[in-house]
C-alpha cells in the first residue's frame, strides 16, 4: 500500500503537501483513504462526493478545469493523481478487470474514476468479446460495470467445454458469452449415419442481467420457452444446473408425445421408420434414462487435447458411427507413440469417458493389394502377426527390466525408454510414409459391416490398434485387435475385426473458446478423472 500511496502522491515523495495548507493536507488524507472491498462489483462504487461533477465530466467528455489537467506551476506530474482524469480512464481501461478492485482500494479518487462506464465497456469487449452496443443498457439502468461484475466476472468459471453426468450417455456442453447472455449449448451429433454433416446444438440454459440487482438464470429445456432455473458452482471445474419449473418440460400429449418429439430431434425419424428391434430397445432405453433428469445435471470440465508438431494429425473432437447406438463424440489425443480415442458421449455397452480405441503409432500396417484386401482372413492374418510381434517386444522389455533389477544396475536406459519410444514412433511413421504412396486404394473386406457406405476409397496410412468392446452395462470389457485407417486430416476409420464392423470418424469443425488445457499434465489428469467416473 506504501507503493500505491507514493504513486498517488501521498507520502514522503510529495513533501510539498506537508508545506501546503491544512485544507490541502486534509484533502490529501481523504484521497488516500484505503478501501477493503476487492469485488469488481464494488470497484468504482462509493457514496456521492463533491467531485461527482468531475466524474460526470469524464463520462460526458466535457473539458476539465486546467488545475486538473496539469501539475502545479506547469511542471510535469509527479503522481498519477496529477494526470488528467481522461488519461487515467484510458490507463485503467487497459488493465485486466480483476485488477481494478485493488486499484479502487488505493484512494477515493481512483475509486471515483473507476465508476466511469467507458472503462468497463472496454473490459467487457476485450476480455469476453461482448461487441453489442452496451449503451442500450442505459435505458434499463444497467451499467457496463454491472454486466462485467454481476454477469461476466461472476460466471466466468463456467465458460468452456463440459461433460454432463448422464450415466453412460455423457454429452458435450459448450458455455459461451453470446451478446449480453451467457448460454449453455448442448452439442449433438448429426443424425445417423451422416457423419460428415455439421453438429446440431440446442440451448439448455441462459444467464442474463435483467436488472441491476443480480443476474437471472433461465432453463431453456422443453418447448414452452425460458423459465426459472438455478446454477451452482459446486467446486473447481464442476457446476450443476437445476430447473425450478419442470412442469414446463411436460407436453399436453403426455409421455408418448414427448417421446415422439424427442425421437424426431435425436434421430430425425419416427419409431415406425426403425425396423431393427434391438435398435428400438436402445432408443427407448436412452429416452427413459435421459428424460428423468429434467435438466437437473452436474457438469465436469473437459479440455481439448494439446497438440505437437509430431502428431499424426491435429487432435480434437470427432463424431463417429457406433452401429445401433448411432453417432457418438470421441476425443482423439496423442501420447508419444500412442493415440487414444476417448468417448465424450457413450452408450450402455461402452459408457462416456472410456477409451474406445488405442492406436500403436510404432506399428504401421502395410495393407495388401486391393483384391486381397477384400479378403477378411488376409487382413486378420496381417493384424495378428503384428499383435504377436508386440507381445514378444513386451516380453523382451519386461525381461530386460527384471535383469537390470536383479543385477541392481541403474535403470537409466529404461527411464529414457519413453522418450526414445516417441522418437521411434515418429521415425517409423515418417519412414512408412516415405515408402508408401501419398494415398493408396482402400476398400472394406467382404463381411465387414459399415453404417455409412460413403467412406473414402483411398487412405494415407494404417496402424495396428485395439478397440474396447463389452456387454450391456459395460460387462466383461476387453480390448480386441483392429486396424486404424487414416483417410485425411479430418477423417479416420477403425475396423473392429472381432465384431466385423467398421466405424467412420469425421472431425467436429467448431472453434471452441476457453477449452484449452492449462498444461499437458492437466489434460492427462482430466482424462484419468472422466475414465474413473465412467468405470
Amino acid at each position: 500500500m506504501a507503493v500505491c500511496a507514493r504513486l498517488c502522491g501521498v507520502g514522503p515523495t510529495r513533501g510539498c503537501r506537508r508545506r501546503g495548507s491544512a485544507r490541502e493536507q486534509r484533502r490529501g488524507a481523504a484521497d488516500s483513504e484505503p478501501d477493503t472491498d476487492t469485488d469488481p462489483e464494488e470497484a468504482g462504487g462509493g457514496g456521492v462526493t463533491e467531485d461527482d461533477e468531475a466524474a460526470e465530466r469524464i463520462e460526458g467528455g466535457r473539458p476539465l478545469p486546467p488545475s486538473v489537467e496539469a501539475g502545479p506551476a506547469g511542471r510535469a506530474p509527479l503522481s498519477l493523481l496529477e494526470l488528467p482524469p481522461e488519461l487515467l480512464v484510458q490507463i485503467f481501461g487497459s488493465l485486466p478487470g480483476t485488477d481494478l478492485p485493488s486499484l479502487a482500494r488505493v484512494c477515493t479518487t481512483f475509486r471515483r474514476i473507476l465508476r466511469t462506464d467507458t472503462i468497463w465497456r472496454r473490459r467487457c469487449r476485450e476480455e469476453y468479446g461482448v461487441c453489442e452496443n452496451l449503451r442500450k443498457l442505459e435505458i434499463t439502468g444497467v451499467s457496463c460495470r454491472d454486466v462485467y461484475a454481476k454477469l461476466l466476472h461472476r460466471y466466468r468459471h463456467i465458460l468452456g467445454l463440459w461433460q454432463p453426468d448422464i450415466g453412460p450417455y455423457g454429452g458435450l456442453l459448450n458455455v459461451v458469452v453470446d451478446g449480453l447472455f451467457i448460454i449453455g449449448w448442448m452439442y449433438l451429433p448429426p443424425h445417423d449415419p451422416h457423419v460428415d454433416d455439421p453438429m446440431r446444438f440446442k440451448p439448455l440454459f441462459r444467464i442474463h442481467l435483467m436488472e441491476r440487482k443480480c443476474a437471472t438464470v433461465e432453463c431453456m429445456y422443453g418447448h414452452k420457452g425460458p423459465h426459472n432455473g438455478h446454477i451452482q458452482i459446486v467446486k473447481k471445474d464442476e457446476f450443476s444446473t437445476k430447473c425450478n419449473q419442470t412442469d414446463h418440460h411436460r407436453m399436453s400429449g403426455g409421455r408418448q408425445e414427448e417421446f415422439r418429439t424427442w425421437l424426431r430431434e435425436e434421430w430425425g425419424r419416427t419409431l415406425e421408420d426403425i425396423f431393427h428391434e434391438h435398435m428400438q430397445e436402445l432408443i427407448l432405453m436412452k429416452f427413459i434414462y435421459t428424460s428423468q433428469y429434467d435438466n437437473c445435471l452436474t457438469y465436469r470440465r473437459i479440455y481439448l487435447p494439446p497438440s505437437s508438431p509430431n502428431d499424426l494429425i491435429q487432435p480434437g473432437l470427432f463424431k463417429g458411427t457406433y452401429g445401433s447406438h448411432g453417432l457418438e463424440i470421441v476425443m482423439l489425443s496423442f501420447h508419444g507413440n500412442k493415440a487414444k480415442g476417448t468417448k465424450i458421449t457413450g452408450d450402455p455397452n461402452i459408457p462416456a469417458g472410456q477409451q474406445t480405441v488405442e492406436i500403436d503409432l510404432a506399428h504401421p500396417l502395410q495393407l495388401p493389394d486391393i483384391e486381397n484386401l477384400r479378403d477378411l482372413s488376409e487382413l486378420s492374418r496381417i493384424v495378428l502377426e503384428v499383435q504377436e510381434q508386440i507381445r514378444r517386444e513386451e516380453q523382451e522389455r519386461e525381461q530386460r527390466q527384471e535383469e537390470e533389477e536383479h543385477s541392481q544396475q541403474p535403470a537409466s536406459p529404461l527411464a529414457g525408454e519413453g522418450a526414445e519410444g516417441e522418437e521411434t514412433a515418429a521415425g517409423a511413421e515418417g519412414k512408412t510414409q516415405d515408402k508408401a504412396p501419398a494415398s493408396q486404394p482402400f476398400v472394406l473386406p467382404m463381411g465387414v459391416i459399415s453404417r455409412n457406405e460413403d467412406y473414402p476409397r483411398t487412405c494415407r496410412i494404417c496402424f495396428y490398434g485395439t478397440g474396447l468392446i463389452a456387454g450391456h452395462g459395460f460387462t466383461s470389457p476387453e480390448r480386441t485387435p483392429g486396424v486404424f485407417v487414416l483417410f485425411d486430416d479430418d477423417r479416420f476409420g477403425f475396423i473392429w475385426l472381432e465384431l466385423k464392423s467398421f466405424s467412420l470418424y469425421s472431425r467436429i469443425k467448431v472453434s471452441f473458446q476457453n477449452a484449452q488445457a492449462p498444461s499437458r499434465e492437466a489434460f492427462d489428469e482430466m482424462l484419468k478423472n472422466i475414465q474413473s467416473l465412467a468405470t
